[in-house]
């Protein structure tokens, strides 16, 4: 309790020391009721989360607290950056007795127009991110596949049904050959998330359409979503894998369970690397399904040919990405591990908890299987 404590103090004293207290001249009643609306959210919010997050599952106080976070979040962003500057202006000796409140305005508009322009980025449609992955083992049939990847679609308090459904509709649009679902499907079970998951029902793919749990699944019944997936017609790869042909060429789709499910304590569920490539060819070219980039070493060591993650939302609010790359080795895009693992990590295709993504814009991937070296291997 201390710790919450402290870090929604944190959280609220910068706002309100560059909003209302900095020198910034308001009259007394503004300075007031702006304090009791930090006060308010200081004493509410723990309250709307464990109503919202907890075994209750209101969805109406999860809105309520998980946009307030994110406008929090914005607020405490720019109101360190403009105390910074106001400082920096105050030691030049620049703007005079109206320096202090011209920041706070300056603050106040930057954060309004960044949280608009956020919740719209939050609610589109995901841009369609393509790129080319070279992998040397693949098989010359297998040149040109198109994997799809969507992750983090987080289906929850917020009703988008809608936005499932348009979703799916540019999935297909893409003519994909394996649609990848890196997991973090919804926040809740898989009954109160129904109507928001149906459309995935309706995605098509030549070859293959699979599915891995992300923690978030193991907070509203893991196993519910893997039967949910395989009634709406997808693989779930539950530490497993499966095979995919094209050209005379083979490729294993092995996928395992979110590192967090041992801990979650329920039966069956672990990341077990090895049992989901029992029985396949050691020869042939693996493209991995794990939900968290963090667990690329264990796919070098193994020998896996390209990991696809999520989790990271790319950060989803400035700065938050940089925290994000403090318990993952990447954040977002492309990388290489170790003499053969490629990584992709996808930004997610929805959002978490607070409805705005700034300066980390959601995608639906398409990733094109190229056979040999890329060009800068060469």
């Amino acid at each position: 309790m201390a710790v919450l404590v402290f870090v929604l103090l944190v959280l609220c004293l910068p706002p309100w020391w560059t909003l209302l207290g900095s020198g910034a001249g308001w009259p007394l009643p503004v300075v007031v009721a702006g304090t009791a609306v930090f006060a308010v959210w200081l004493v509410s919010f723990p309250f709307l989360m464990v109503a919202g997050h907890g075994s209750r599952r209101n969805d109406r106080a999860a809105r309520l607290g998980d946009t307030s976070l994110g406008v929090m979040w914005v607020l405490f962003t720019w109101s360190v950056l403009g105390g910074l500057v106001n400082l920096v202006l105050g030691g030049l000796d620049v703007g005079g007795a109206d320096r202090a409140r011209t920041v706070a305005v300056a603050v106040a508009a930057v954060s309004a127009g960044l949280l608009a322009w956020g919740h719209h980025e939050a609610m589109r449609v995901p841009r369609v991110k393509r790129l080319d992955v070279h992998l040397p083992r693949l098989g010359g049939g297998l040149d040109g596949t198109r994997v799809v990847v969507l992750a983090d679609t987080h289906y929850g308090p917020i009703d988008r049904a809608d936005w499932s459904a348009r979703v799916t509709e540019a999935v297909n649009a893409l003519d994909p050959d394996v649609v990848v679902h890196a997991g973090d499907i919804a926040d809740g079970t898989p009954a109160q998330r129904r109507e928001q998951s149906a459309p995935l029902g309706t995605v098509r793919a030549r070859l293959a359409k699979v599915y891995v749990t992300g923690n978030h699944e193991y907070g509203g019944e893991a196993q519910g979503w893997l039967d949910r997936m395989a009634d709406l017609g997808w693989e779930p790869l539950h530490n497993r894998h499966v095979l995919v042909e094209r050209g005379g060429d083979t490729l294993v789709l092995a996928g395992v369970d979110d590192v967090t499910a041992e801990s979650s304590g329920l039966a069956g569920h672990r990341t077990d690397l090895a049992g989901a490539l029992a029985g396949a060819d050691p020869d042939l070219p693996v493209l991995l399904v794990a939900h968290q980039p963090k667990y690329v070493p264990q796919a070098a060591a193994a020998g896996i040919d390209l990991q696809v993650s999520g989790h990271t939302h790319g950060g989803q609010i400035w700065p938050f990405n940089f925290l994000v790359r403090i318990d993952q080795p990447v954040v977002h895009g492309l990388s290489l591990h170790g003499q053969r693992t490629r990584l992709y990590t996808s930004r997610g295709t929805g959002f978490w908890g607070p409805p705005f993504r700034i300066f980390a814009p959601s995608e639906i991937t398409v990733l094109t299987l190229r056979t040999g070296d890329a060009p800068a291997d060469r």
